[in-house]
């Protein structure tokens, strides 16, 4: 925790602890910013991570993007630029030091806005890279954590000074060591941009069937060049990617809405009940049916 101010860390996880009620996600009164509970240990569970700067204030997370392991605690926070199907799990947290964290969700305009009014430097011809990453946590990043935070105290003061501080967290993790894959995505002329147009098409037509042509077409690219470059960013293949957003969804849907799997496969975009089963199970380790039954005891 090296050049971290601990009265700060303190602060946050004051801050933390005082509006969740409970274990879980909570919602605060800041757009776009969630705190995380957890009093134990948790088993491994899937979901997925929309872009979105994640911050530990106490305990430690490990977070799967296909076989990459992205380990993190209060020393350092987690980036996902792009929509990506995780596997995470808490594996530091106890009742009198509970797992404590925050998640801060933005969207590409604000990425744009921040550039835009700043002089960082970017370069259109940035290589892809991993869409998620940890890095370390400087001072100055804390810092605007904690004004951010605090806002929850003067809720009159969110209005104007939430999208201040939201800014100012964005301009310093693109000033961090990772901030060119940040960048990139935001950059017409970067491959990393034409992957987030593809990921953003697959995302928004989960269900339908895409041929890997039609895709390459969107990011402008020839098929092998395409395929490698999605790779490189997600760590899915395209089609591995289309399938586990599908799995993802098709999992909120029977918890929230319905307990027909055989509506949700063909809903997802499943042609065959069986094959959606078999997928599923060996995404989650059970069968739809009894899965639910499970998350839902």
């Amino acid at each position: 925790m090296s050049g971290i101010n601990m009265t700060q860390q303190q602060e946050l996880t004051n801050i933390i602890e005082r509006y969740s009620d409970g274990d879980g996600v909570h919602k605060t009164a800041i757009p776009s910013l969630y705190f995380l509970r957890r009093s134990s240990t948790s088993e491994p569970s899937h979901g997925v991570y929309k872009p979105s700067f994640c911050m530990i204030v106490q305990g430690a997370k490990e977070v799967w993007l296909a076989q990459d392991r992205f380990k993190y605690s209060p020393a350092d926070y987690l980036v996902a630029s792009v929509h990506l199907p995780v596997n995470s799990q808490v594996t530091e947290a106890t009742p009198e030091l509970p797992y404590l964290g925050l998640k801060l969700e933005f969207e590409p305009s604000q990425i744009i806005e921040v550039l835009h009014d700043s002089e960082l430097l970017v370069d259109p011809k940035v290589n892809p890279k991993r869409a998620m990453y940890v890095s370390h946590i400087e001072s100055s990043l804390l810092d605007a954590v904690v004004r951010l935070a605090r806002l929850l105290d003067n809720p009159n003061e969110i209005p104007v000074l939430a999208p201040i501080f939201t800014k100012e967290i964005l301009y310093r993790v693109l000033q961090g060591e990772n901030g060119d894959i940040l960048k990139g995505l935001v950059m017409e002329e970067s491959a990393i941009n034409q992957i987030r147009d593809v990921i953003e098409h697959i995302v928004n037509h989960y269900e339908r069937s895409f041929r890997i042509e039609e895709l390459a077409e969107i990011a402008n690219m020839s098929v092998s060049t395409f395929h490698r470059h999605f790779k490189e960013v997600t760590a899915l293949s395209p089609i591995q990617y289309q399938k586990q957003m599908r799995l993802q969804e098709a999992r909120r849907l029977l918890l929230t809405e319905s307990s027909d799997a055989s509506d949700v496969a063909f809903r997802v975009g499943y042609e065959s009940t069986s094959q959606f089963s078999r997928e599923y199970s060996r995404m989650f380790g059970f069968p739809p049916r009894q899965d639910i039954k499970r998350l839902k005891a």
